[in-house]
């Protein structure tokens, strides 16, 4: 298999390195084209794969052609690779990008859209993914090994769920930054020193997750078995219950959503 990446930007760089460090593909068999000299230089030292400047002539060999653009590049991308070989298939990341716009830009029925989130960069991403329905078997379990080496992947036969994810899973790390950081802040005004503050914050939070994950249980029922009866944790869950954070997170979501609906 060869794969040809368009743009070698901080998604593309972490997918490539993902692959290799899974050893599903040989950095020969890659070729990342980039408009930078300097990104192009630095893929080439690092990865040992090939760069380009030619978007055309970067996927003529390629089985499979990922789009790694930025939004506002990609019309001009799709200018230059138009009409892509038979059989071929483009795999977009790009952002708001729907798979109408995409074949339309392309003239071409053979395409993958992709949802991964910032997490994806270390191999923890969660990438929802759909297809044309040009797409055949083969080329789909193609894609579904490549975007698995960059965490967990879920395909779905609508791409509407694709703008769903955008706003719960795509969005989603920064709602749990902002979670982090403020709960670091409340350990730092009660008086824990910021270290230890930190150090509590990001490790319960990784290990309330694994609880979710490794025990199969509601995440309800597990916040009732720390939450005894007037208790610390029934008082500050009170306060949060009187500044309405579900109903927030809620409002929060449903307003990417939309706004996901839009781009």
């Amino acid at each position: 298999m060869r794969i040809t990446f368009i743009g070698g930007g901080t998604m593309g760089e972490a997918m490539v390195r993902r692959l290799l460090s899974r050893k599903l593909i040989a950095p020969g068999d890659i070729t990342v084209s980039d408009v930078s000299q300097l990104r192009r230089g630095l893929l080439s030292r690092e990865y040992g794969v090939n760069t380009l400047a030619d978007n055309r002539e970067a996927i003529k060999d390629a089985d499979l052609i990922i789009l790694a653009v930025k939004p506002q590049d990609l019309a001009q991308v799709m200018g230059e690779i138009k009409n892509p070989a038979p059989q071929q298939v483009v795999l977009s990341i790009v952002a708001g990008a729907s798979l109408s716009t995409l074949q339309r830009g392309l003239n071409y029925p053979y395409i993958i859209r992709a949802m991964p989130n910032m997490p994806a960069q270390i191999g923890e991403g969660m990438i929802v993914w759909t297809a044309t329905a040009e797409v055949g078997q083969k080329q789909k379990e193609i894609a579904q090994s490549v975007l698995g080496a960059l965490g967990e992947e879920i395909y779905v036969d609508g791409e509407k769920y694709l703008d769903m994810a955008t706003a719960l899973s795509g969005s989603g790390p920064a709602y749990v930054f902002l979670f982090v950081e403020a709960l670091i802040d409340a350990g730092v005004h009660i008086g824990l020193p910021r270290s230890i503050a930190e150090k509590l914050a990001i490790q319960t939070i990784i290990g309330s997750t694994h609880m979710v994950q490794k025990t199969g249980k509601h995440p309800a029922e597990l916040r009732s078995m720390v939450t005894s009866p007037g208790g610390t944790t029934t008082e500050a869950l009170l306060q949060l219950e009187k500044g309405n954070f579900r109903s927030l997170l809620l409002e929060a979501v449903a307003a990417a959503y939309n706004k996901a609906k839009h781009l």
